[in-house]
């Protein structure tokens, strides 16, 4: 029988997806409209700059993506070099580097917004490549069009089937996603009224996921 890690829990799948909207929507209103998941759309705008002969612009979005591809990375090495660590696990290290590295965003001014959002960008890859899974079902954290086609494909086997675990799998899918909504409608209403700091609310609510890992860690040992 397979044993469910502690990261692939509903509460704390929803508290990273809860941080996730929050900072797409922080990075879209504050920092020159540009997305810290939604990495399609990033590409999108790109083109349709570059292409334009607006290079500056473009580069604009360019970074993010690159960033992305190395928060990728990172994470994908830390999980390697650390798998067997006693101490603290390898996904602790990544939430926690996440929220020195959204701290450090709170304090950069909208003159360097390309440095914010590639930074943002970075911090969201890890997350996206270190939590993968909900009660042992592949999602995504920090973007919705996954998770939305796995849920309606779940609905419709239980449409056809009436199989009580494939509304359960769609269930947990919508409510990522409803999760990950709020946080963005809630970033989007406080990113406009508190500024750039306001980055560090969702720093905050990592802390909270990051406090919960630790907590049953050291139940485990």
């Amino acid at each position: 029988m397979r044993t469910k890690q502690t990261s692939e829990s509903f509460v704390l799948s929803a508290i990273i997806s809860l941080s996730g909207g929050f900072q797409d929507a922080y990075t879209y209103n504050l920092r020159d409209k540009v997305f810290a998941n939604a990495q399609t759309g990033n590409i999108v705008l790109m083109s349709q700059h570059i292409m334009s002969g607006e290079w500056v612009q473009g580069l604009h979005y360019l970074m993010p993506i690159f960033a992305f591809a190395v928060g990728i990375l990172v994470a994908e090495q830390l999980s390697h070099r650390f798998k067997h660590s006693k101490k603290m696990h390898w996904r602790q290290m990544v939430v926690l580097l996440e929220i020195i590295i959204l701290a450090g965003v709170a304090f950069i001014p909208t003159s360097y917004n390309m440095l914010a959002n590639a930074l943002v960008s970075m911090a969201c890859a890890m997350q996206v490549q270190s939590f993968r899974k909900v009660n042992g079902y592949p999602y995504a954290s920090t973007m919705c069009i996954g998770n939305l086609r796995s849920g309606t494909d779940s609905f419709s086997v239980f449409l056809r089937s009436h199989e009580k675990g494939a509304l359960k799998k769609a269930l947990h899918y919508y409510g990522i996603i409803f999760v990950f909504a709020i946080g963005a409608g809630v970033g989007g209403i406080l990113s406009l009224k508190l500024g750039i700091r306001s980055i560090l609310i969702s720093s905050a609510i990592l802390f909270v996921a990051f406090v919960m890992m630790m907590k049953k860690h050291m139940k485990i040992k």
